[in-house]
């Protein structure tokens, strides 16, 4: 996988474990990317501000300042990036808090080599300058998603969505009035099954609801004993 003009992918790995960032710079390395690492907050803030990355890699846990913290820094400041999060600490609070704060995804330690690289890779195919544009527009109710300006609506309000909450919005809408599993979206929009572990479906959904229903008649709906479904009011 490479840019649209042909260069290296590049990654910005932020980790205070030097033995980790070690190992994920090697395997990153095999897929042809460039890696540039960090371990501080300070280190990694000024490293994305003198050269964006297409990817970051942010641990939670820093020595001076918290993961967080940190994307709250570089989204006021530079480029949109996707964003995995790296934790010690699988708490629901941490993974809604890495999410709320405009995180696309999250991976707790220890995890595999392979799984994080297709998530990456997952993360890449979802990204606005990595998906070919087409003209597809969507409606559900008073919901609009244009795929070729990654714009959506919700009446007059532009509802923003990082780059897996979009494809994730645009499969459910590509399926209004559909019941889908868990397993089905975990094979679409993240293209990888993570061994299982649908509750980051359950996650994602959850946050989708806060920015799209919020204070409106829900479109979202929990079909129980099977997965979502999206629908227009009745």
């Amino acid at each position: 996988m490479y840019r649209a003009d042909g260069s290296p992918i590049r990654v910005l790995l932020v980790d205070d474990e030097r033995a980790l960032t070690n190992l994920v710079r090697m395997a990153l390395r095999y897929e042809g990317w460039e890696i540039d690492t960090a371990h501080d907050a300070a280190e990694a803030v000024a490293m994305y501000r003198a050269n964006p990355p297409d990817l970051l890699v942010l641990d939670i846990m820093l020595p001076d300042m918290d993961g967080f913290g940190v994307l709250a820094e570089i989204r006021a400041s530079g480029p949109y990036t996707p964003i995995l999060f790296l934790t010690a600490r699988d708490s629901v609070v941490d993974r809604v808090t890495g999410l709320t704060a405009g995180g696309d995804d999250y991976m707790t330690k220890p995890f595999s080599l392979e799984e994080l690289v297709a998530r990456l890779r997952g993360l890449l195919r979802r990204s606005a300058y990595l998906t070919p544009s087409d003209d597809e527009t969507l409606r559900v109710g008073d919901l609009f998603l244009d795929a070729t300006s990654r714009e959506v609506k919700r009446g007059d309000e532009t509802v923003a969505l990082t780059s897996t909450e979009f494809e994730l919005l645009r499969y459910l809408m590509r399926n209004q009035g559909k019941a889908v599993t868990r397993q089905e979206i975990l094979r679409r929009v993240w293209e990888y099954e993570f061994g299982g572990k649908s509750s980051i479906v359950d996650l994602y959904v959850s946050y989708l609801r806060k920015k799209v229903d919020a204070g409106r008649e829900p479109l979202l709906h929990t079909v129980r004993g099977v997965g979502y479904m999206l629908r227009s009011p009745r």
